[in-house]
C-alpha cells in the first residue's frame, strides 16, 4: 500500500482567502484581503483559493470576491482559483479571470441531502454546464469530494463511494480531484486506505489531500498521504477556517504546519516559511485573534526573542 519513496515536490494549494475566511463572522475589509492573496502569492504559493462566487446572502464574507479577484496582483505561474457552485458563479469568475475554477460533491449521500437538499448523482448533474463551460474558456477544473473521511451525520463513509464520487468528478473533466476530510476525523491508516483506493482508479498525480485538524490528526494524515505518493495538499496559513461541525474546533491544517513538516522531510515546495509566518500573524492580528498553527506560533515567537 504505501511507498517509502517520498516525492521529492509538493505543491501546496493555499485556502486561507477562501475556505479560511469565508467564515469569520465580521466583514473582513477588501484591502485586507487583497493584501493577504498579495503576500501569499509573494511568498511562492503556487495556487491560491483567492475567492468564492456564491450568493453574497448564504456566504456574506464573499460578497466582494470579484473586487478582490480584480484587486490583487497576479504573480506569474501562479493559478488562482475560485469556487464555482453554479453558472452565475462561473460567468462570475470568468469574468474576474480566474485561472481555475472549483466544484465539488460529497461522498455521503445525508449529507449532500442535509447541506444542497439533493442526490450525490444530482448533485453532480448540476455541475455538467460548469465543468463543460470552464473546458470551453480553456480553465482549469478542479473537483472536490467532501466528507471524504467521515460525515457528521452518517458517521463512516464507505472507501467504494469516496472512489466512485471521484470517478464521475474526473469523467466531468477535473484536472484535479481533492478527498477532503471535512470534519477532520480521518486518522493515517483510513486516509492511506482512501488514498490508495482511489489512486488505483485516477492517476495518482491528479489527486490531492484537503485535510482538517479537528482532532489533531492532520498532519499525520499528510504523512500518511505522502507514503501513498500524493503530492498536493491544502492547507490554510493561520490555521484559519472553523470546523462547522465541530464547536470551537480548528479547521483547515494550517500552511506553517505543513511547510514545516516538509522542510523536516526534505521536500521542496517553493514556499517561503518565515513569510508565510509573518503573514499568519499580520492576518490573525487582523481577526483579534491567536493563529492556529503550532509551527508559526513557535516560529514567531523564536524570531521575537
Amino acid at each position: 500500500m504505501t511507498n517509502m519513496t517520498l516525492p521529492s515536490r509538493v505543491k501546496i494549494v493555499e485556502v486561507g482567502p477562501r475556505d479560511g475566511l469565508q467564515n469569520e463572522r465580521s466583514l473582513v475589509p477588501l484591502e485586507v484581503k487583497v493584501e493577504f492573496c498579495n503576500r501569499l502569492s509573494a511568498a511562492g504559493v503556487q495556487n491560491l483559493e483567492s475567492a468564492s462566487f456564491v450568493s453574497p446572502k448564504w456566504v456574506p464574507q464573499m460578497a466582494s470576491s470579484g473586487e478582490v479577484m480584480r484587486a490583487i496582483t497576479r504573480r506569474p505561474g501562479t493559478i488562482y482559483s475560485v469556487l464555482t457552485p453554479n453558472m452565475k458563479g462561473f460567468e462570475d469568475a470568468l469574468a474576474a479571470q480566474a485561472d481555475e475554477v472549483v466544484i465539488f460533491a460529497a461522498a455521503s449521500e445525508a449529507f449532500s441531502q442535509k447541506n444542497i437538499n439533493c442526490s450525490i448523482a444530482e448533485s453532480i448533474e448540476r455541475f455538467v454546464p460548469v465543468a463543460r463551460a470552464a473546458k470551453a474558456a480553456g480553465l482549469r477544473l478542479r473537483g472536490a469530494v467532501s466528507c471524504a473521511l467521515g460525515c457528521p451525520y452518517e458517521g463512516e463513509v464507505s472507501v467504494g463511494a469516496v472512489v466512485e464520487v471521484a470517478d464521475r468528478l474526473a469523467q466531468l473533466g477535473c484536472d484535479e480531484i481533492d478527498i477532503a476530510d471535512t470534519i477532520g476525523v480521518a486518522t493515517p491508516r483510513k486516509t492511506a486506505a482512501v488514498m490508495d483506493a482511489v489512486s488505483r482508479r485516477l492517476p495518482i498525480g491528479q489527486l490531492s489531500g484537503h485535510f482538517h485538524d479537528t482532532y489533531g490528526q492532520a498532519v499525520a494524515n499528510i504523512y500518511a498521504s505522502l507514503e501513498v505518493g500524493i503530492s498536493i495538499f491544502h492547507s490554510s496559513t493561520a490555521g484559519l477556517g472553523g470546523c462547522p461541525y465541530a464547536k470551537g474546533a480548528t479547521g483547515n491544517v494550517a500552511t506553517e504546519d505543513v511547510l514545516f513538516l516538509m522542510e523536516g522531510l526534505g521536500i521542496e515546495t517553493g514556499i517561503d516559511l518565515p513569510a508565510i509566518v509573518a503573514t499568519g500573524q499580520w492576518i490573525s492580528g487582523w481577526l483579534g485573534a491567536r493563529a492556529a498553527s503550532r509551527a508559526g506560533n513557535a516560529l514567531a515567537a523564536r524570531a521575537r526573542a
